[in-house]
């Protein structure tokens, strides 16, 4: 009987070698991420292309491990009844505020994916920014940096 308890247990707190912890960083970001893109209730394929390109450039995981990344992220996002748990592990483990600008520029940029960006879309990385302690100006900042990277994007894709 103890043997069954402490194996059930067991797998209670053990993680295979593809998954990630629900305290994770990059599980809190991945989960912002599709907040983001779930805000203005539609996500669509260009968003996913940018998100998953964006996430394997940061984190250099394999495909195995990216897509565990991304099933935790998408797993933990709609668990989450606000975006403070996500901010909170961001804030603990990205001390540095120049680390927590940059990952507010991947959301502008998860953001013009697509060419379009709605006032919903707006108030979520406002309420992210506000939570990761960012100010409204490098806010502001990452957003015009994003629109300008997409537009020339748009230009190279017209080029081809």
């Amino acid at each position: 009987m103890l043997d069954r308890i402490q194996a059930f247990l067991h797998t209670l707190t053990s993680h295979e070698d593809k998954e990630f912890a629900p305290d994770d960083p990059r599980v809190a970001f991945v989960a912002l991420c599709f907040q983001v893109m779930e805000a203005d209730g539609a996500i669509s394929k260009k968003e996913q292309q940018k998100f998953r390109e964006l996430i394997r450039q940061r984190y250099d995981l394999s495909e195995d491990r990216l897509k565990a990344l991304i099933e935790a992220g998408h797993e933990a996002g709609h668990e989450a009844v606000d975006y403070y748990r996500f901010t909170s592990d961001l804030r603990r483990h990205l001390v540095n505020e120049d680390d927590r600008v940059e990952l507010l520029g991947i959301l502008w940029d998860i953001v013009y994916a697509d060419g379009q960006r709605s006032e919903i879309e707006d108030h979520v990385i406002w309420r992210i920014a506000d939570l990761l302690g960012i100010s409204s100006r490098d806010r502001v900042l990452q957003r015009q940096e994003a629109a300008v990277r997409r537009a020339e994007e748009n230009t190279e894709e017209s080029k081809d």
